[in-house]
């Protein structure tokens, strides 16, 4: 049953001060609650704040994407803020399906690049602390959509993750760090989900921090090993996941292989000066 939509200002819905961590329904089954979707498309969501953004601070270097948070205008800032609070008071449930996979990716990705602007400079999102007890931001809460008050990980592991359960989402969110897969420099959209869903995952199983293989050795990204359910029931099925996306040649070495040698992650800022 959904909770009523609560009415608040656009400055309301973005939730990055010292809020606590606490929600206005702490029970809800959350893939459950925003489960429900629209049949046809009947709103267009406008992206041309967080494309500018992402055009004007992602540069490409050596198959990451890194982004310029030191060079960030405030300009650019109350824009970033401003698209946030615009997503936050759509109403989901009248987005198609495909459309809430964009919305709730680019809401994750934009908050994430907020995040890391309100406690800059810092070297690794992993220095940033929801609680005394918690590492990283991903517990906090963020940003209210549909009167919910929700975290990084709520959009991720309770919406994106069980609504959609589609493992390319883990190509999708990014968390600030090198290791992770690209944030890529264009707002996800329904017309171009597949599409660039399908890109960001070969750019990162073709690339060394997704997976190297070196001396009879398969090192794979930490991702493979957090998530490894969503990729099948074991390693034999993450190796033939990565072959539906590895070039010719990762695919020849990944087929001599039936298991994982080792797992990596580099958790530094993905950041150029």
């Amino acid at each position: 049953m959904r909770i009523p939509q609560y009415f608040l200002p656009a400055a309301f819905f973005i939730m990055l001060s010292l809020a606590p961590d606490s929600s206005y329904a702490k029970d809800i089954d959350l893939a459950e609650y925003f489960a429900e979707n629209a049949g046809a498309v009947t709103i267009d969501i406008v992206n041309d704040d967080w494309n500018r953004i992402l055009e004007t601070y992602i540069q490409e270097n050596d198959g990451i994407n890194l982004f310029g948070y030191s060079k960030v205008t405030d300009e650019d800032r109350a824009s970033l803020n401003r698209y946030i609070a615009y997503l936050a008071s759509l109403d989901v449930f009248s987005l198609t399906a495909a459309q809430q996979f964009s919305f709730w990716t680019n809401l994750y990705n934009s908050l994430t690049i907020l995040v890391i602007l309100d406690e800059y400079p810092v070297k690794s999102i992993r220095d940033i602390s929801s609680s005394l007890l918690q590492r990283g931001p991903w517990k906090k809460k963020l940003v209210t959509v549909d009167g919910i008050k929700l975290s990084l990980d709520d959009i991720e592991h309770e919406i994106l993750r069980p609504v959609f359960n589609d493992n390319r989402v883990h190509y999708a969110v990014n968390c600030a760090s090198i290791g992770c897969p690209n944030l890529q420099q264009a707002a996800f959209t329904h017309e171009t989900l597949d599409e660039m869903l399908d890109k960001a995952a070969s750019e990162y199983i073709n690339h060394p921090r997704g997976v190297t293989v070196n001396q009879g050795h398969l090192t794979v990204s930490s991702i493979f090993k957090w998530y490894s359910d969503d990729f099948g029931q074991g390693q034999q099925d993450v190796i033939n996941h990565m072959l539906i996306y590895a070039n010719d040649e990762l695919a020849a070495s990944l087929r001599t292989f039936s298991r994982i040698s080792g797992y990596a992650y580099d958790w530094d800022l993905n950041e150029y000066q």
